[in-house]
């Protein structure tokens, strides 16, 4: 198995003002050769945005963006007529495929809204734009990982244009299991929501990320009560 480990306090930081940010990966400013991605995921971005601020309308073409609040919520528009709210416990993925034009915004004008904003290399290219979100039942995530993301339209996750799964954790303390691979090709990026973790042998803290690849299955253990989200990604293959 090969690992990689991303501390937080190594992430990439850049604070607007309205927006306070951390990019695990190479992202806007923040460019480092050594964290361009992690197989097909490309941006893994930890977000605060200040009451009633946002980020305006812009382009994107040709990537799976998926966006999980944390705390907070966050209100979407684009140009194919979508208007939603995404609040903590949903999921929201766009297909951005030929090209959107996009605005996220804080819903609240007075509360911070804090979310994971996450880019995917999509496996087709110039797929017709597509929007779906889903709220999912927070419950069935203790002690269990809760698929939310994934290539397979049956199994009650938002539907993704890459063969990528993502799961959420609620830990409890001493809880342990395993996460078994969709495939040999595949890597999987944990990304420590809260508290603390061991898996495959590494000790991860709050925001803490690292990757595991050229493995069957991980090993996980909840040092500490933890959220914890898994990303799983073909390590090679971008259309």
């Amino acid at each position: 198995m090969k690992t990689t480990v991303h501390r937080a306090e190594t992430r990439g930081h850049a604070d607007h003002g309205w927006l306070d940010t951390n990019h695990t990966f190479s992202f806007a400013s923040y460019h480092n050769p050594e964290r361009m991605n992690f197989g097909m995921l490309r941006v893994l971005n930890d977000d605060w945005v200040e009451g009633g601020m946002g980020f305006g309308a812009h382009p994107h073409d040709n990537m799976e963006i998926v966006s999980i609040p944390l705390s907070g919520s966050l209100e979407h528009k684009d140009n194919t007529g979508v208007a939603e709210v995404i609040q903590t416990n949903d999921v929201q993925i766009m297909s951005a495929g030929t090209g959107v034009v996009h605005s996220e915004y804080n819903h609240s004008k007075e509360d911070k809204v804090n979310f994971l904003q996450i880019w995917v290399f999509p496996k087709e290219r110039n797929i017709d734009p597509r929007y779906d979100q889903k709220t999912f039942d927070p419950a069935g995530r203790v002690n269990k990982l809760q698929t939310v993301v994934s290539p397979e339209k049956s199994n009650g996750a938002l539907w993704i244009n890459q063969d990528a799964y993502f799961s959420l954790g609620t830990l409890k303390q001493g809880f342990e299991t395993e996460y078994s691979l969709h495939g040999s090709s595949h890597g999987v990026y944990a990304f420590v929501i809260d508290g603390e973790v061991e898996i495959g042998g590494e000790k991860l803290k709050k925001r803490d990320g690292a990757g595991f690849w050229e493995t069957d299955s991980l090993n996980i253990t909840a040092s500490d009560n933890a959220e914890l989200l898994l990303i799983e990604v073909p390590m090679s293959g971008r259309a």
